[in-house]
């Protein structure tokens, strides 16, 4: 049987690559919009997705479980957030500079601790095999697609219905909006913020733990390559909308997976440099929306960003 489907083996490869390299970003844009939306923002995502990665392989090796690891990652990217949370309680502390420093603390306490790690092997999520439908390796491969992915989708869906429908996505909302109006309601825009400060750690905690127990489903130093950070610029792209993470997340991850796609179908010149396609997309993102005599568009009032 010809199992060659030549030029549509780029789209899909494309397809599947998306899919695959999207995960990590789905998760941490949506927990960065989480924390923005309440007017505060995180840029030490980046060392919360490395410790993440890190807490999850440990976990899944010591336990054998993929699942605990992914508990384990969420829970120290939650403990992140809820430091980055109390150090920016205090009068006059800079959320920017608190970000830069426990992204780099993050970091490092990752590779100092994940070293005994590097070396062993952990269990890998589970897949689902949505392509067994074909004869062909390259639809199936392109088509096994991982639980996280899902739930991601899902999640992003959740985000965006809470926002406009339950008291908890208003109550956020009102605080990243104006803190003397959140106050003037009985609010401690303190405490929200803190709260959902902590719950994107753990989102892009769980980014992390896709990471290493999947996708490339391994420990290293050089896990991450800055996904931590090109999120912040995703959100602003999606303009703080969960379901607008969701599309951004895979226009990323497919243009992070168009120089794979390309040497999978034999082109051998110039295919690498492709693999720079996130970062200049990122590059143009920052650019698009830096103007500084243009108002972002669906931007929190108190996000320090847009002041």
């Amino acid at each position: 049987m010809e199992n060659d489907i030549g030029l549509w083996g780029v789209p899909l490869a494309i397809l599947g690559g998306a899919i695959r390299v999207s995960t990590p970003f789905i998760f941490v844009s949506l927990g960065e919009a989480v924390t923005e939306r309440s007017g505060r923002i995180n840029l030490g995502l980046e060392g919360t997705l490395v410790f993440g990665a890190m807490a999850a392989y440990a976990i899944a090796v010591e336990t054998g479980s993929p699942w605990a690891g992914v508990l384990a990652a969420m829970v120290a990217g939650a403990g992140f957030g809820l430091l980055h949370g109390w150090i920016c309680s205090f009068p006059r502390v800079n959320d920017i500079a608190v970000g830069i420093a426990l992204m780099l603390f993050g970091i490092g306490i990752a590779f100092f601790f994940g070293k005994p790690y590097i070396q062993p092997s952990a269990p890998n999520l589970p897949a689902i095999p949505l392509g067994d439908w074909s004869s062909l390796p390259q639809v199936r491969a392109a088509l096994n697609v991982n639980v996280l992915f899902l739930l991601g989708a899902v999640l992003a869906v959740a985000l965006w219905w809470a926002f406009k429908n339950t008291k908890i996505g208003l109550i956020v909302r009102v605080v990243g909006d104006s803190a003397d109006s959140a106050r003037a309601m009985g609010l401690s825009p303190t405490a929200v913020r803190l709260f959902a400060t902590a719950f994107g750690g753990a989102l892009a905690a769980i980014g992390g733990a896709y990471l290493s127990l999947y996708y490339p489903g391994s420990w290293n130093e050089r896990i991450s390559s800055g996904q931590g950070l090109m999120a912040v610029a995703l959100v602003i792209f999606a303009r703080w909308n969960p379901l607008g993470c969701f599309a951004a997340a895979m226009l990323f991850g497919g243009a992070g997976a168009l120089g794979p796609a390309l040497q999978s179908v034999g082109v051998t010149q110039g295919y690498y440099l492709f693999y720079a396609a996130p970062y200049i997309l990122t590059l143009l993102i920052m650019i698009a929306t830096s103007s500084p005599g243009r108002q972002l568009a669906g931007a929190p009032g108190e996000l320090s960003i847009t002041k």
